[in-house]
């Protein structure tokens, strides 16, 4: 059972800010993209895989301890603004769990081009940092959604939440790039990306009430 954060508990908190950290990052990352399929796509033709899983982790871990760190010590500053912060991720999350609800009635499924010649580890790096740097989704998952609910801890629990965050992008990208072949058919049934939709939505329902009984 998940308990949000309390000063005068520290090892409830200690867990729960971990396993909170984890699950609402990897309940963002999983959903179909062009970072993913590009993951999916390296991995089946065994270019790069390591390199490939590794950048996409580092970056994912950059921009969550960024938005962690940077709206904690914002809110250090200007502790008033907590309320607001609070109430926009409420919003957000429920505006993002009811898309993901949506998307369960979806018939959708992930193609793969596995044909293409080889490339260079070079080439393959700079176009996942294109696809990383130029996608306005990766900043507002990360900084602002991430961010703002790891604000919501202090000191120690906010290390944990911003290491189980990170954690879940490393565990997700390996697993993705190496499990590829294993995955793919998995991947291209549309009941996967529902049971995926579903899973979304319930995290962000379940951490926009942890975020409203926080207020």
């Amino acid at each position: 059972m998940f308990i949000w954060y309390n000063s005068d508990s520290n090892k409830g908190t200690t867990i729960t800010a971990f396993i909170q950290g984890f699950l609402i990052s990897i309940g963002l990352i999983v959903a179909i993209g062009a970072q993913n399929i590009y993951v999916l796509k390296r991995g089946l033709l065994k270019e790069s895989v390591f390199a490939v899983a590794l950048v996409c982790s580092l970056i994912d871990a950059l921009f969550i301890v960024a938005g962690v760190k940077g709206l904690g010590k914002f809110l250090e500053v200007f502790p008033f603004f907590i309320t607001y912060i609070t109430w926009f991720g409420i919003v957000f999350l429920l505006g993002y769990g009811f898309l993901a609800l949506k998307s369960t009635f979806s018939k959708h499924t992930m193609s793969v081009d596995t044909t293409s010649s080889k490339k260079s580890t070079a080439k393959i790096i700079l176009t996942l940092l294109s696809l990383s740097f130029l996608n306005p989704h990766v900043y507002l998952d990360t900084i602002v959604l991430v961010g703002t609910i790891g604000s919501k801890y202090i000191g120690v629990d906010q290390n944990l939440f911003a290491f189980g965050a990170a954690s879940s992008s490393f565990v997700w990208f390996f697993s993705l790039a190496y499990g590829s072949r294993i995955l793919i058919p998995l991947f291209k049934k549309p009941i996967t990306w529902k049971f995926l939709d579903f899973f979304t939505a319930f995290i962000m329902f379940f951490v926009a009430f942890n975020l409203y009984t926080s207020l």
